[in-house]
């Protein structure tokens, strides 16, 4: 079989089987995906800059004009002596399937094959011809675990020649993982942040996180998103005990849930990951809750975020005409949203 499991993927990438000319690199992690895939293209030696000789193709152009790939692939190259083509974003078309399909029948000798893809069911169409063949690798990107976070986080250190405390990695690692490129580019920041330092220690770590723990309606909110009632309900008690308006918290949920429906319906049309969604989402959201909102992405349907949306505007209604019973209101309101989400959370 052409494949590799996720633990031997880097190790094939650091020295490539020459004799392989496709490369399908795919996965939820769409960042991890990205990286791996500019790894290979650089083992290539070829000008990743020269259009002669990197042809770059969508998957969804190679879907409409069948034939496509095969034409590039046995397009004589002319001022090298092979080409790179690098289709990106393939979803197991089916017009690709069969592109790649002809190529590992009758390799084309001028061509290597790179294809990004998202995550793709074993045995079935793209993935099932690539792994089925000889001349081709099958090579999966999942999200990051523990391991594989440090090793990122040590290679942007070594790179800036700086040190982090345990504390401070212990609390990082906690909000990395969904998505290589985005926990990268959270590393980068931080090092940024922490320029002139020999050392990265925990309060910046919470300085580029945006900790907003003194924030009781925050955490209320945080704990209603995983479904924790407890927890809510603690939070939400600190808050009106402490003089806190109990609409702070239904606003709050309310502004976190329109940006989930938003990122959710993005998952919905255009088969993107959760991890992926977060990562490019405008405004950005901060490092220190992606993992959160992720998990609230995958748990929470469309439907299910429309309901809660109505229950909380409802609430909002209520507490405006009964504001001796605000505090009342808005607990119920939000204590059913977090029972929802405990009971989503069990699927």
């Amino acid at each position: 079989m052409a494949q590799k499991k996720a633990f031997e993927v880097d190790s094939w990438l650091a020295r490539p089987d020459q004799r392989i000319s496709i490369v399908l690199l795919y996965g939820p992690d769409r960042g991890l995906v990205s990286e791996r895939a500019k790894a290979f293209a650089e083992k290539t030696g070829l000008p990743l800059d020269d259009p002669f000789s990197v042809v770059r193709l969508e998957g969804s152009e190679v879907d409409r004009d069948e034939g496509r790939l095969l034409d590039e692939a046995r397009t004589v190259p002319m001022f090298s002596d092979r080409r790179l083509l690098w289709v990106r974003n393939a979803t197991g078309q089916k017009a690709l399937a069969e592109d790649v399909k002809a190529l590992t029948a009758e390799p084309a000798p001028d061509a290597i094959i790179l294809i990004e893809a998202g995550d793709l069911k074993k045995g079935v169409g793209l993935r099932a011809v690539v792994e089925g063949a000889d001349n081709a690798m099958a090579l999966p990107c999942y999200a990051d675990e523990a391991r594989d976070i440090d090793t990122v986080i040590d290679d942007e250190l070594r790179k800036a020649g700086m040190s982090m405390t345990l504390e401070a990695r212990q609390a990082l690692r906690r909000n990395l993982g969904g998505d290589r490129l985005a926990s990268r580019g959270e590393i980068e920041k931080l090092i940024l942040y922490a320029h002139g330092q020999k050392e990265i220690g925990l309060e910046d770590i919470r300085a580029m996180s945006g900790d907003v723990s003194g924030a009781s309606f925050d955490d209320a909110v945080d704990a209603l998103l995983e479904g924790k009632i407890g927890d809510f309900d603690t939070a939400f008690t600190r808050h009106c005990q402490s003089g806190g308006p109990p609409f702070l918290v239904l606003s709050s949920a309310m502004r976190q849930l329109q940006q989930i429906q938003v990122m959710r319906g993005q998952m919905d049309s255009g088969g993107r990951n959760a991890a992926s969604v977060v990562a490019g989402a405008r405004p950005p959201v901060f490092f220190s809750r992606r993992k959160l909102v992720e998990k609230a992405l995958e748990r929470w349907s469309s439907d299910a975020l429309s309901r809660a949306l109505t229950r909380l505007q409802t609430a909002v209604l209520q507490t405006r005409r009964r504001p001796d019973l605000s505090v009342a209101l808005a607990r119920q309101a939000l204590l059913g949203i977090a029972v929802e989400s405990a009971r989503l959370g069990q699927r």
